[in-house]
């Protein structure tokens, strides 16, 4: 009885590699990479390529070397993610290694990128982050509208100064904090609000005339 019983007992569900690792948060991952699991690198790329891939685009312009600069973004992630100082947030490492990039692009070129947004807000509300280009609840007119301002604005080509157009990508396309975009740019915070400041005014004068 006792084997007909062992035979009919459900066996425990063992999560995978791949599950235990996308339960667990930044630190986790990267300690389990530390720590010999190769298969937790391939779960910070997951969670950052896209993000960081948009983040670079917005930046300099051109979508395929931002492609270049993201994967020279993890291959320096793999080569020196054991200098990493645990102590500190993984996502403020790795953007400020994409900006830094993005940085050395731009001083090899003579043009300025685009960077896309929304639109501008009479009363800008800091806590309205980050931008979204489309609602999925809007209507199709308004959704259309949104599409055809994106467009305006890529063809447009939002001239920033390199600092401006950095602060601004960071705070209201990709929603960090202040003291984030202060680490990752090695900018004070009264510097991050005053370039911040500045690009927004210069965004809203380019696009005035398209949303009034």
């Amino acid at each position: 009885m006792a084997d007909l019983a062992r035979k009919h007992v459900i066996p425990a569900i063992v999560p995978s590699v791949r599950e235990r690792l996308q339960a667990l948060d930044d630190s986790g991952v990267v300690t389990a990479f530390l720590g010999g699991e190769e298969r937790a690198f391939a779960e910070l790329v997951t969670r950052y390529q896209t993000r960081l891939l948009n983040f670079v685009y917005r930046t300099i312009g051109d979508r395929e070397k931002a492609e270049d600069l993201v994967q020279e973004v993890f291959i320096r992630v793999y080569r020196h993610l054991h200098r990493f100082d645990r102590s500190k947030k993984f996502s403020t490492w790795v953007y400020t290694i994409a900006s830094n990039l993005a940085k050395n692009e731009l001083r090899n070129r003579s043009r300025n990128p685009l960077v896309l947004f929304q639109q501008v807000q009479k009363n800008w509300e800091d806590e309205d982050r980050p931008l979204q280009f489309e609602d999925p609840t809007s209507r199709p007119d308004d959704m259309y509208r949104k599409r055809h301002l994106r467009e305006i604005v890529e063809e447009t080509v939002a001239k920033l100064p390199e600092h401006h157009r950095n602060v601004f990508v960071l705070r209201e396309l990709e929603g960090k904090s202040y003291e984030e975009i202060a680490e990752i740019t090695e900018c004070n915070l009264g510097t991050v609000k005053s370039r911040l400041n500045r690009a927004r005014n210069s965004f809203a004068e380019i696009i005035a005339p398209y949303v009034d």
